[in-house]
């Protein structure tokens, strides 16, 4: 999550949103990483092996599983990970969330990733 977020997003969402909001992100990122480079490598293998990855958090977040879905879904979006996007994707839409509003996702990271303030900031 963003730092220039989180004085936003403790304020106005729950304790337990916020918490599902960052472990999104944090089990996202992993994710997005391990998925996208195995579609990438050309060696197809890799994906007989088992992934071995803790994702818990998916199971049970603690919050809407639709909220959650939301939020993985613009993670993956702004990590560009065609497979993520796909899985939650779907899991949205089975959910009867119109095409529309699954745009509003990822329109919303569009904006995230797009904002001065992320391209600008200073590191650490």
């Amino acid at each position: 999550m963003l730092r220039e977020l989180e004085p936003e997003a403790k304020a106005n969402l729950s304790p337990e949103a916020y918490t599902a909001a960052k472990a999104a992100a944090a089990v996202m990122a992993m994710n997005n990483v391990f998925y996208r480079t195995r579609h990438l490598l050309s060696d197809h293998e890799y994906g007989t092996l088992r992934a071995g990855l803790r994702m818990n958090v998916i199971g049970n977040p603690g919050v809407d599983k639709v909220d959650f879905e939301f939020w993985s879904f613009a993670v993956s979006a702004i990590n560009g990970c065609g497979m993520c996007l796909d899985s939650h994707e779907q899991v949205l839409r089975k959910a009867d969330v119109s095409r529309e509003v699954v745009q509003e996702a990822f329109k919303i990271a569009a904006v995230i990733q797009g904002s001065p303030r992320r391209w600008t900031r200073k590191r650490p």
